[in-house]
């Protein structure tokens, strides 16, 4: 530390701190730094994500001439007009005194043009030197609400709704009850062969649908199910591998001195299942309902093949494809058609989604 003297008081001279490298930063402001960073980067990602469904709903609310119009913005508006003198006129973005406002034009020309003020028309017009030609259009916000309503009444919404949760709710509920029983008996039962069992059971998901579907549609066109529901639904009454997995995971995890507990008090089997196991393997359960309702929901292959000639029994998959082919030529009303597709599944993913989430986290901890 040095001092000097200034007249006759004396004065301390600091020594100039050196640089601090990144290895000598805080913890603290690294780790705020980081968390910065990490959340920046997750903000662009969920953007980035979402940006297609911001599009589609965009797209949604316009019109055919909203389209086409190449200087129209990104959000539905139309160009704006005005009454005048019993006319009605488009209103031009023209600069005047060195500023952007927006103008009635009431004669257009090359050299001059003539304008009026929609906000004071009382003041009468302007004429205005320059090619109007080179001016841009005003536009106003105008939503198309009515591309649902109209979506709505070509798809037959109500029927549509109808055949796929028919074919959604009854293969959910066959389709939980017969994988908790298969995830039960494999996780808990002494079977001979067990993990042969399992393995192949596994090994089924590396099957391709498409290999197994010659065989299958021979299958149900000799007994007479094609034409009808039963294809969709009646082999989810036989368990599923991905769902099997995913319940016998979980139930390794509830400890077994409640099974023994439970067959102290006289409990059987399927007792104990009912009220040790189902009670706390509630996420899981979510789980398997919401995988195969959302299966179900965008099936597109099979209901085609089954219900091809079955109209009033397609669900929204098929349907929704028809309407895109009828209205290619209209992207507004595809849009609008594919959001009411939408709707019933986000709804349900938002009020289940913390039960859901939390059933395919904790279905892993025990192998």
């Amino acid at each position: 530390m040095a001092t000097t003297q200034t007249r006759g008081r004396p004065s301390v001279l600091k020594a100039k701190e050196p640089d601090r490298t990144w290895s000598e930063t805080p913890k603290g402001a690294r780790r705020i730094l980081y968390g910065g960073l990490l959340t920046a980067l997750a903000a662009f990602l969920v953007v980035l994500f979402l940006a297609p469904l911001a599009y589609m709903g965009i797209t949604s609310l316009k019109s055919e001439d909203m389209i086409a119009d190449q200087k129209a913005p990104i959000l539905p508006s139309t160009r704006a007009t005005m009454e005048f003198e019993g006319e009605n006129i488009d209103i031009l973005r023209v600069p005047i005194d060195g500023d952007v406002r927006d103008m009635g034009i009431v004669q257009p020309g090359r050299q001059s043009s003539v304008l009026v003020d929609p906000d004071n028309v009382e003041a009468g017009t302007i004429v205005w030197e320059g090619n109007w030609r080179t001016l841009d259009p005003a536009f106003e916000f105008n939503p198309q609400w009515g591309n649902f309503s109209v979506a709505w009444e070509r798809l037959d919404f109500l029927l549509l709704l109808r055949n796929t949760l028919v074919i959604a709710l009854v293969g959910m509920v066959g389709t939980l009850v017969s994988s908790t029983l298969v995830a039960y008996g494999l996780s808990r039962f002494r079977i001979p062969w067990k993990k042969a069992i399992f393995i192949v059971l596994i090994a089924t998901i590396i099957l391709p649908r498409f290999v197994t579907l010659v065989p299958t549609y021979a299958l149900f066109f000799r007994i007479g199910w094609v034409g009808t529901w039963l294809p969709l639904i009646v082999p989810h009454f036989f368990a599923n591998a991905y769902n099997v997995f995913l319940l016998r995971q979980y139930f390794l995890t509830i400890p077994k001195e409640l099974d023994e507990a439970a067959t102290v008090d006289g409990a059987n089997p399927l007792q104990t299942l009912w009220h040790v196991f189902l009670p706390q393997a509630i996420p899981a359960l979510v789980a398997v309902c919401l995988f195969h309702f959302y299966f179900a929901w965008n099936d597109f292959f099979e209901p085609l093949i089954y219900l091809s000639t079955r109209p009033d029994l397609q669900p929204i998959s098929v349907g929704l494809r028809q309407f895109n082919t009828l209205f290619d030529s209209q992207p507004h009303l595809i849009q609008a058609g594919a959001l009411l597709s939408l709707f019933v599944p986000v709804i349900i993913f938002i009020f289940a989604q913390r039960v859901f989430l939390k059933g395919i986290d904790l279905a892993g901890v025990q192998k």
